[in-house]
């Protein structure tokens, strides 16, 4: 293992990693040949413990054990609060693992821990609790998602640990539903054989993700070595020009991304494999995007910042969505900035307590509200005016380009003192703009939209 390390110029843990989470796909395969629901928990369980064992250590399994254990203990004891118990307890146990392990430092230096595989665990554990907790509840006054993964039951603990642990997905994600997993495993909802449609075959699709995880990971490969983080240590970048170091900046926003699309791709092709991925019909044509965890194309030409937490990280952001924007909201009212930024918060404390998580956070949430402004704006434009309409998407487009590539530096350097050494190199451009674009939009307030014909994106609230 440590010739093979060395040849590739990564770490031991590193390819220990790679090559449990390539197990991920044999394994996710081979749960079709399962039979019987208790098998296919016990299954799913046993592979998720034994990759992890094989990638991280036999401690990895016994740090899983206690969200796992105390998210249901609560669900058993104390099933009216349970959601709320979890929720606190499992960001508990997970900020004191990055305490300890001081993962975000490994992770840049190109180590790996079980930190990252927990914080998938953790966002599991919780919206189990949650959903367990909803499921005591009347169905009126719940929004749609609480109705829809509502639980009136809770599992067994063998099906609990099975959905915790299933063939290898809390290694990287994605993450899904309690309830998914459940009528999945017992082919049931849109797993049911017998149905009048049943689910296609996943060969094509899966292949089709492994591809692209292959492709993702080339340009990794590639931009990594010619756009390298230790540039920003290096006196001479603060001896380039402002569009030099601008241009820096966006490149290593643009390079680094691509390890995640990797990541999540290579994931997607094994849950679509099992056929989990399954998402129903559209037509003629089946739809495998229940792992579908990024969408490549829209978050590079995104029109808009406030879009792309639909296209990143997709799983994670809709269940920042579903469990903590929408449950900050009071009934009767709407949201505003600050449960936005309650949201991009508890976002940057998941990932890990570094300045640098906290202050990409601070500012997505800064350059969402700002470009929000900039797209009631392009609803006001009367649609006979053309040109200013183009004008106001390529503007909040490249608005939106320029503030994440430039603000996801601190994710990529952490501390606090290399975050703002490079905020600072291009004079804290990016969080100056969005905040004066929110303040603008906060007292001048635009016009009526001129139509409802034009400019109608995906629903952001």
């Amino acid at each position: 293992m440590e010739a093979a390390a060395a040849a590739l110029g990564v770490s031991v843990p590193v390819l220990r990693f790679v090559v449990c989470f390539a197990l991920t796909l044999p394994c996710s395969y081979l749960w079709r040949f399962v039979m019987g629901a208790n098998n296919r928990h016990a299954y799913s369980a046993l592979t998720g413990a034994v990759l992890s064992y094989y990638s991280f250590g036999v401690t990895s399994n016994l740090h899983f054990a206690v969200p796992i254990c105390v998210s249901y203990l609560s669900m058993v004891l104390y099933r009216r609060r349970c959601g709320v118990i979890t929720f606190f307890a499992a960001f508990a146990f997970l900020i004191f693992c990055h305490v300890i392990y001081m993962s975000g430092d490994a992770w840049k230096n190109g180590e790996i821990d079980s930190t990252g595989a927990l914080m998938v665990l953790t966002l599991k554990v919780v919206s189990a609790a949650m959903n367990y907790q909803d499921g005591s509840l009347s169905e009126e006054g719940l929004r749609s998602a609480q109705q829809k993964y509502r639980l009136t039951k809770l599992p067994s603990f063998v099906a609990y640990v099975g959905y915790c642990l299933c063939c290898g997905t809390h290694l990287a994600g994605p993450v899904f539903e309690l309830k998914d997993y459940i009528d999945w495993t017992e082919d049931k909802g849109l797993w049911d054989p017998k149905q009048q449609r049943p689910p296609a075959s996943p060969y094509g699709a899966a292949f089709s993700s492994f591809i692209k995880a292959l492709f993702c990971m080339g340009m990794f490969v590639f931009l990594t070595p010619r756009v390298p983080l230790s540039k920003y240590s290096d006196p001479s970048y603060y001896e380039w020009s402002f569009l030099q170091r601008v241009g820096y900046q966006m490149l290593s926003g643009f390079t680094t991304r691509w390890k995640y699309y990797f990541i999540w791709s290579l994931a997607e092709s094994s849950v679509i494999l099992s056929g989990f991925g399954f998402s129903g019909w559209n037509g003629d044509a089946p739809k495998w995007d229940r792992a579908c965890n990024v969408n490549i194309l829209e978050v590079e030409l995104a029109s808009s910042a406030a879009q792309l937490p639909i296209h990143w990280n997709i799983h994670v952001s809709t269940w920042l969505r579903h469990y903590v924007y929408e449950r900050l909201v009071q009934k009767g009212k709407k949201p505003g900035f600050l449960q936005l930024l309650v949201t991009q918060v508890v976002s940057a404390v998941w990932h890990g307590l570094y300045a640098g998580y906290l202050l990409f956070f601070i500012n997505s949430a800064l350059f969402i509200a700002a470009s929000k402004v900039i797209y009631r704006y392009q609803r006001a434009v009367p649609e006979s005016n053309v040109i200013l309409t183009k004008v106001l998407q390529v503007v909040n487009g490249v608005f939106s380009s320029f503030v994440l590539n430039t603000t996801s530096i601190g994710f990529m350097v952490l501390g606090l003192r290399e975050t703002l050494a490079a905020y600072s190199s291009i004079y804290y451009s990016a969080t100056i703009a969005s905040l004066v674009l929110t303040v603008f939009g906060a007292v001048v307030k635009p016009p009526r939209p001129a139509s409802t014909g034009q400019f109608k994106p995906k629903k952001v609230e």
